[in-house]
């Protein structure tokens, strides 16, 4: 494939986006500098990606040149010949990162999310289990330098959570994120199991896209708001001030909570941004259920009866269920190492894209 045409079309683009964003009028509308904002950092990207591969095909014909005019056996063809295969190495990433350019970008992956992990099947060792995921996920937001902000939680007896509901803010969250949306299940010895039996609980892993005020509509006559003392941690203020947040959507019936301890202010809008969420969420659901022959193949739909990954404990294995990738590094993947079970998703499902367009 050439990829030059498509090359000069991403560098003519970045510069029209750059210049759009050299205009303080362009920051009138914040909706609008945003998505340029975004545009111009996917393009910068591509852009350096098509320069280091027409450098890489340049530098494979002097190689390839060299090569034939070396005998192979001499000390110039065998440095020849490991660059040709080091540079096509180098040829064939640059060209799977341009022809995943090519693909129109979805709107939502450079979101934020806000993520909901409940207890399952499993009693009380589901809700240590929904405890550890959130640890994972927390773990793994900072070595990405993303910030996590818990919005309401329920704890269990033994220090686990029935509930926990937190935004990750940062870049690409959702790009990233979205498939891990779903069932997981967990095998291990409980705590609380004396006869050392290996049981088997679950927990649900639901990510959404942070919806925007565009986004969604919420008219003041449609919500309820109900305060109430928030419980938990962060001392006498928090037991003795009315600062936890409930809404009632009364259209869908939806009800969010949200308890930050003290500020009944911030609860409030952290409270409208999760309801504004779900029901960008049910929007999205209502539009995808017209197409789900389509999408019935997909990887990562989100689908919380799926049963998308296994941890198994006793043997440190995680399994992966929509690609049957098997990894036996469980006590690493616990403590946040993720990217090895994302990045085949995220291939698996920039590949399929590009196929669909190419169909």
């Amino acid at each position: 494939m050439d990829f030059r045409p498509h090359i000069e079309r991403f560098c003519k683009r970045c510069a029209e986006v750059e210049a759009a964003l050299s205009d303080p009028k362009a920051f009138d509308d914040a909706q609008r500098a945003q998505e340029l904002s975004r545009e111009y950092a996917r393009l910068k990207d591509l852009v350096a990606a098509g320069t280091s591969y027409l450098k890489t095909l340049a530098d494979l014909d002097e190689n390839r040149a060299l090569l034939q005019a070396e005998t192979p056996e001499s000390e110039m063809g065998q440095m020849a010949k490991e660059e040709v295969a080091r540079l096509e190495t180098e040829e064939r990433r640059f060209a799977k990162i341009l022809q995943f350019g090519l693909i129109p970008p979805d709107p939502t992956d450079s979101r934020n999310s806000i993520i909901e992990i409940r207890a399952g099947a499993g009693g009380s060792e589901s809700a240590l289990f929904a405890a550890d995921l959130y640890r994972m996920y927390t773990r793994y937001a900072e070595a990405r330098r993303w910030k996590v902000e818990t919005l309401d939680s329920s704890s269990s007896d033994l220090g686990g959570f029935k509930e926990v509901i937190f935004e990750v803010t940062g870049t690409d969250i959702f790009k990233r994120l979205k498939y891990e949306s779903g069932v997981h299940r967990v095998q291990r010895v409980p705590a609380t199991e004396a006869q050392g039996r290996i049981h088997t609980s679950t927990a649900t892993v639901a990510v959404l896209p942070e919806a925007e005020e565009v986004d969604i509509e919420i008219k003041p006559d449609e919500i309820e708001i109900n305060c109430c003392r928030a419980s938990g941690k962060g001392g006498q203020g928090v037991n003795t001030t009315d600062s936890a947040v409930q809404i009632i959507h009364k259209p869908t019936g939806l009800i969010v909570r949200c308890a930050d301890e003290r500020s009944q202010q911030k609860n409030r809008l952290k409270a409208m941004t999760v309801l504004r969420t779900r029901l960008l969420e049910r929007k999205v659901a209502e539009e995808n259920a017209k197409y789900a022959a389509q999408r019935k193949g997909q990887v990562g739909t989100g689908e919380r009866s799926e049963k998308i990954r296994t941890y198994n404990f006793p043997q440190n294995r995680v399994t992966d269920h929509r690609l049957e990738v098997t990894l036996y590094n469980l006590s690493n993947v616990i403590e946040g190492d993720l990217d090895a079970l994302i990045d085949p998703l995220i291939t698996h499902d920039m590949e399929t894209r590009l196929a669909s367009l190419n169909a």
